[in-house]
C-alpha cells in the first residue's frame, strides 16, 4: 500500500494529466512501454486521468494552456481544463513517476503515492 497525500483540490474541480504526443515520436513510444500499461491502476493515474492529444490537431478548445506545446511528449496538469503544471520530456520512468508526484503535490491534487520498486503497483 502506498503513502497517501492528502492535498484536497477544490470539491468537484476535474484534474486530468494531457499527454500531448505526435505520430514519430520515439519517446511517446517509450512512455507507452514504460508507463502507458500501468497508468491508469496507479494512485496517480486515479487522481489526474489520462487524455491524450496530438499536437498535429488543434488543440481542444475545452483546454487552456499558459503556452505553446513544442516537444514531445509534453505531460500537461489540468485542473478543470486550464493548465496548471507541466513536464516536457520523458527521460525514464523514474524520472517521470517523481515529477508528476511533485506536479500533483504542489497543486494540491490528493492521489495515492506510487510504489516505485513494483510498476503498477499503488
Amino acid at each position: 500500500m502506498g503513502l497517501m497525500v492528502a492535498l484536497p483540490v477544490t470539491a468537484g474541480a476535474q484534474t486530468v494529466l494531457m499527454m500531448a504526443e505526435e505520430p514519430g515520436c520515439i519517446w511517446c513510444a517509450a512512455w507507452n512501454r514504460d508507463i502507458g500499461p500501468v497508468y491508469d491502476k496507479t494512485g496517480e493515474g486515479a487522481a489526474a486521468p489520462l487524455r491524450r492529444v496530438d499536437i498535429t490537431d488543434p488543440i481542444p478548445g475545452d483546454i487552456t494552456l499558459a503556452r505553446a506545446i513544442n516537444f514531445t511528449p509534453t505531460f500537461v496538469l489540468l485542473i478543470d481544463g486550464t493548465e496548471v503544471s507541466r513536464l516536457e520530456g520523458y527521460p525514464g520512468e523514474d524520472f517521470f513517476w517523481g515529477m508528476l508526484g511533485m506536479m500533483l503535490d504542489r497543486n494540491d491534487v490528493a492521489f495515492e503515492l506510487h510504489n516505485a520498486t513494483q510498476p503498477g503497483a499503488q
